[in-house]
């Protein structure tokens, strides 16, 4: 177990948003909740999975909703954290993050700092995810509930015991942080600490402060992420057009990019369901979930979130491999469903397929 310094904070939320897909949440709230850590002289600690006692229980703290509706009150999410110790008769021995995410990550980061607990060196799915369900938990039949889920100020807090499956907690999440301006906290899938052991995706949160350094430090700061993570350059270019909506607890993006560079005379499309889910190049698919494909800014290599694009943006698309065990048969079994209902229907062909 060590303690993460600034830097380290810092990095973590540049790193993991490089895995966000282009939701996980805006990556200036994950340095608003570092800065507030530090000012605090809140320590963060972190605990690799293998250092984790078999017998002790984890939970992990996540917040649901729109990209576009982000808001935090960390008194807020650390009560709903202790909500679901307080149901359940136990106390948490650590936090983990159930995405990689600016915001996300932060946000588990967070609630464990407060807590008094670490943060596990790991997450819930390698990257962010659309929806509450789609974890590789999932894969492992690992209940997600209980679950307790709070509005942004835990003025309005709902305990699920039990649900048919994991797919109904998602819906149930889902609805109550639409009716909450667009927004929720958490705590949920408690597991035990032989779980993490081998459940969640390993040592993702050391990956992503490794991806931050190089942002910072790296003389091209894209190629040394897409040598580091074996990702692809998919496109760079300008935003043409830019249309956003938020319905039903999430934020939806369609995006068009004109070429430039050695990309001129093509165009880009690409498509987010909070996460950005699926892009064409000259109308031919480049890259789909699982796969990572995250805007990022061809200047510093940082994220710029689906929701933050804006026209005349100049962007550069990155296509980074899945983790492993969402490319195994019933990983991509959840991810065609959560593809179809968001209209995209192709079958899945890794990136590292289509980029050769």
């Amino acid at each position: 177990m060590k303690t993460l310094s600034y830097q380290d904070l810092m990095d973590l939320v540049d790193g993991a948003a490089i895995f966000s897909a282009g939701g996980g949440g805006d990556p200036e709230f994950g340095h608003k909740i570092v800065g507030a850590l530090v000012s605090h002289k809140i320590p963060v600690k972190i605990v690799d999975p293998l250092e984790v006692p078999d017998d002790v229980k984890v939970v992990n703290f996540a917040c649901v909703g729109a990209t576009s509706s982000i808001d935090y009150d960390s008194d807020a999410a650390l009560k709903t954290l202790k909500m679901l110790e307080e149901y359940a008769g136990f106390c948490a021995f650590a936090a983990i993050p159930v995405e990689l995410g600016g915001f996300n990550t932060l946000a588990a980061v967070d609630v464990a700092a407060r807590r008094g607990i670490p943060v596990v060196d790991a997450d819930g799915a390698g990257r962010s995810v659309p929806e509450v369900h789609l974890k590789v938990y999932t894969i492992d039949n690992i209940s997600l509930t209980p679950m307790v889920v709070a509005d942004v100020h835990a003025r309005s807090i709902v305990i699920v015991k039990e649900t048919v499956n994991a797919k109904a907690a998602e819906r149930i999440a889902r609805v109550l942080a639409a009716e909450w301006g667009h927004t929720a906290y958490t705590a949920r899938r408690i597991l035990r600490g032989i779980q993490v052991k081998t459940s969640p995706v390993q040592r993702s949160l050391s990956k992503a402060i490794k991806i931050g350094r190089i942002l910072r430090e790296a003389k091209s700061p894209i190629d040394g992420v897409l040598k580091e993570t074996g990702g692809y350059k998919l496109f760079e270019g300008v935003a043409s057009t830019v249309e956003i909506k938020t319905v039903g607890g999430f934020t939806f993006v369609d995006a068009k990019l004109r070429g430039a560079g050695k990309f001129a005379g093509s165009t880009f499309e690409f498509r987010a369901k909070n996460e950005v889910l699926v892009a064409y190049k000259d109308g031919r698919l480049v890259a789909m979930a699982p796969d990572i494909i995250t805007p990022v800014y061809p200047e510093t290599g940082k994220c710029v979130t689906a929701e933050r694009i804006m026209k005349g943006d100049k962007l550069t698309v990155l296509g980074l491999p899945a983790p492993e065990r969402w490319k195994t048969s019933k990983g991509l079994e959840l991810w065609q469903d959560v593809l179809h209902r968001a209209g995209v229907f192709e079958r899945y062909i890794p990136v590292e397929k289509l980029a050769s």
